[in-house]
This record gives C-alpha cells, sequence and structure tokens, in this order.
C-alpha cells in the first residue's frame, strides 16, 4: 500500500523522526517494524502522555503482525490492549493524530476479533488497517 500525505512538512519539523518513520512504516503494512520505530520513542524520555499514547501505537501496530503471522489471539489482546490506552489517553487528537478516526479505522479493521470467545475459530476476513494521516489543524499539538 502506498500513501502519500501522511504527514506534512510542518509535522516533519514539530515532531521526532521516530513517530513519523513509524507512520512510514505502519502505512506501508511493516507493522513490525513500526512497532521497533515508536518503542525507540517510548524508551527514551518522554513525557508521560506520549508514553502512553506510543504504547497504545505500538500495540495496536503489533495487532496487525500477529495477524500477518498468524496469532489472532495474541492481535486481541494488543487490540484491546490499544484500545485501552486510547480511552485513558482521553484525548481527540494527540501529535496531530486524530484518535477518533484512527480508532474507527482499528474498530473496523479488528472488531471481528471480539465476536467469538476464540479468534482462532473463525477464519480471518479481509482487513483493511488503518491509514493513518496527520491532521494539519493541531500540527505542533504534543
Amino acid at each position: 500500500m502506498t500513501v502519500t500525505n501522511a504527514y506534512s512538512e510542518e509535522h516533519v519539523l514539530a515532531y521526532p523522526v521516530e513517530y513519523l518513520a513509524g507512520i512510514d512504516l505502519y502505512n506501508a503494512g511493516e507493522f513490525h517494524a513500526a512497532h521497533d520505530a515508536w518503542e525507540e520513542r517510548w524508551m527514551g524520555p518522554v513525557d508521560p502522555q506520549e508514553k502512553l499514547f506510543l504504547q497504545a501505537m505500538i500495540q495496536s501496530a503489533v495487532a496487525f503482525h500477529h495477524l500477518q503471522i498468524g496469532r489472532p489471539g495474541a492481535a486481541r489482546q494488543m487490540y484491546l490492549a490499544a484500545k485501552e490506552k486510547f480511552e485513558r489517553l482521553g484525548v481527540d487528537v494527540f501529535m496531530s493524530l486524530d484518535l477518533i478516526d484512527y480508532q474507527e479505522q482499528l474498530d473496523r479493521a479488528l472488531s471481528w476479533l471480539l465476536s467469538v470467545p476464540d479468534p482462532r475459530e473463525i477464519a480471518q476476513p479481509e482487513i483493511e488497517p488503518p491509514v493513518i494521516r496527520l491532521v494539519t489543524s493541531n500540527a505542533t499539538q504534543l
């Protein structure tokens, strides 16, 4: 998948390279690599809100990675963990990502994992992972 205009020059100036690299990798379907990029930032000295946000993004990427390697149970755990962290974050936009839109895309792609007690019991449907595009109106919101 090729995504153009995921972020602007304003975002490049405002945000850490690891965050933007993770977006590029995620949008390319390289979910484990996106996890690695965001984890590099998450492990550093960042404020608690950014840490929580990055952890939610990491877990959402890992959910898709688990699906890529045939582990729907682990994908469900990561999906639920990410949802919980986004809820704890308690904002609509963080680091210029519209979290309402992102979570709606996440739910469309992964809510099937919650439809049965064990997601290994059903065939994985065709899924369309979220596409991350940063909004420009809050480009410097950290």
